[in-house]
């Protein structure tokens, strides 16, 4: 709505003579009594203006001038709030805006003509996906389809970490494990992955090519071959839960060399050494962010010859810009907080415009089962799987549980409560709501013939005018802004928490507001009123990746 109040507002301002630098606020009052929607804008301005905000806001009255049947009332409360009223006329003539769009309703033209890169997940092949990483992921498909609403032509990405030490430690692990089924006494090191799926790895080596491999000391078959059936299971996980990639970015392409025999790693230390930035010293080859301000210098290639995280990393980035996107979104775990202000240091220095970039840091995820926290190590094989997750509780509790906390806050994710089949339980609550509107609508075909394709009968929604009805329909009309707020935050949560108020504002709707028994205009109505709620409803779950069931 801040679209609709922030233009008369302003003109207001200078009509009354006053002026501020101060941006105009619009909220929406917990408690209905100070309003639809408040703004603050006189407090904000008074000391600018030297005059008591009380006073400044009775001065702006009667300059805030809408249209006819928009503002029923406005009114000065506390220390200088100015509260507007809306219609009952305006809210549900906007409410026939949501049956006319349909599925668009929501849409929007802010990436008409843009591009954006939306890079999430991103797992080391060298396991199964634990919960951790399922968290992560759908985070990403959901800020990819909050992208998408908005008309961004969005590509979604998965950045292979196929280079590093750690991928050679996979491939010693699976060989280790393939001596032993030829009978070899073997002791894997702690260091290395202990899972189930390792063995199994082995096996399948094993069992295709038998002994003839026991002599080679050559870890690369050994390497791929894991990495080629993770990232299978990898890809099938990630299918269950609805999550694609368009794109598939390998990290090893980073360290293989150009015509020129320099590789794009090589190309970014050359770049920031040209820029006084790298420093050699106790073997190592520095990134000299001291000169930043930090408080030490970091790493970009180990005193082994091995890359870290923040080389690759950069080079990365780099191309991400070479290809041209207008907003670069990427999805992280808490494991990169300490590296990306750095990668975004490096980029800065070597003249990159950082603000595409957009980060989405999303914090742990423990998961309790009867009260007991189970701890997660891919290493050491103990991982709580994402697949076996899915398997307990379902591909919607599992996507929503995943967002409805925000990104920054540790994710608890209740088993117990994911299955409930209860209003406890956020899915199950709002995959209720859903339902009960399809059960009510079709109930009105039966006993009251209601069409819900008539769109001759839209205006009769301006009939309604009690408080439940009111409410409902002003929910409905902060959809849009709701998912632009989302996309800007990149927090889906938002979204989920907008659902839930929603479903909550239709049971009290439905509670308080009789409806096939109600006069014929009257219940045509409330169920078009009912029909725009689904709308929303189905609009947002699509958002989420949750499915809309049609009865329960």
């Amino acid at each position: 709505m801040l679209e609709f109040f922030s233009p008369v507002i302003q003109k207001a301002l200078l009509a009354a003579g006053i002026t501020t630098e101060k941006a105009i606020q619009i909220e929406q009052p917990s408690d209905h009594k100070f309003g639809d929607f408040s703004t603050n804008i006189a407090l904000l301005a008074a000391k600018e203006c030297r005059k008591n905000p009380r006073e400044l806001a009775h001065a702006l009255i009667p300059f805030l001038l809408f249209p006819p049947d928009t503002v029923a009332k406005i009114e000065v409360a506390g220390a200088g709030f100015i509260n507007f009223y809306l219609s009952p006329l305006f809210i549900m003539r906007s409410v026939e805006q949501v049956l006319l769009d349909g599925d668009h309703y929501g849409k929007g033209e802010l990436g008409i003509g843009k591009s954006a890169l939306v890079e999430y997940v991103s797992a080391n092949p060298t396991g199964p996906l634990t919960i951790g990483r399922g968290r992560g992921g759908v985070l990403g498909d959901c800020i990819a389809n909050l992208f998408e609403t908005q008309g961004y032509k969005v590509t979604r990405e998965y950045y292979f970490n196929d280079a590093g030490r750690q991928m050679q430690i996979l491939g010693e692990s699976v060989r280790l494990r393939y001596l032993e089924l030829c009978g070899k006494q073997i002791e894997l090191p702690a260091t290395h992955y202990q899972g189930e799926y390792i063995r199994e790895i082995a096996e399948s080596l094993y069992a295709n090519n038998g002994k003839t491999l026991e002599e080679s000391e050559e870890l690369s078959f050994f390497k791929k071959s894991a990495e080629t059936s993770i990232f299978d299971s990898i890809r099938q996980t990630l299918q269950r839960l609805g999550i694609r990639h368009d794109t598939f970015f390998n990290e090893h392409a980073l360290y293989q060399e150009d015509e020129g025999g320099i590789s794009a790693n090589q190309r970014v230390i050359d770049a920031l050494q040209e820029k006084g930035f790298i420093d050699k010293y106790d073997g190592a080859t520095w990134f000299l962010t001291t000169k930043l301000g930090q408080e030490k210098d970091k790493v970009l290639v180990k005193s082994s010859g091995e890359p870290s995280y923040r080389l690759p990393d950069i080079a990365y980035h780099i191309t991400k810009f070479e290809r041209s996107f207008d907003v670069i979104a990427n999805v992280f775990g808490a494991d990169h907080i300490d590296e990306y202000p750095d990668v975004l240091e490096a980029l800065k220095i070597l003249g990159y415009d950082t603000a595409r970039i957009k980060i989405a840091i999303n914090q742990f995820v423990t998961t309790t089962v009867d009260g007991k926290t189970v701890k997660m190590s891919t290493r050491k094989g103990n991982a709580d799987l994402l697949d076996d997750l899915i398997d307990d509780v379902g591909v919607d509790a599992t996507r929503l549980f995943f967002i409805m906390r925000g990104k920054d806050s540790h994710l608890n994710f209740d088993v117990e409560l994911a299955k409930k089949q209860s209003k406890e339980n956020p899915v199950f609550y709002l995959h209720y709501a859903h339902a009960r509107i399809c059960s009510l609508l079709r109930l009105a075909l039966q006993e009251r013939a209601f069409d819900p394709d008539c769109s001759a009968d839209h205006h009769l929604l301006r009939k309604l005018s009690s408080q439940a009805e009111l409410q409902l329909g002003l929910a409905l009309l902060d959809y849009p802004p709701m998912i632009r707020t989302s996309l800007r935050l990149l927090e889906p949560q938002k979204m989920v928490e907008y659902l839930h108020s929603l479903a909550e504002l239709f049971h009290r709707f439905y509670q308080e507001c009789p409806i096939l028994k109600a006069e014929t205009d009257i219940c045509t109505a409330r169920l078009l009123l009912s029909l725009a709620t689904r709308q929303v409803l189905r609009n947002g779950f699509k958002i989420l990746g949750v499915s809309a069931p049609d009865s329960m």
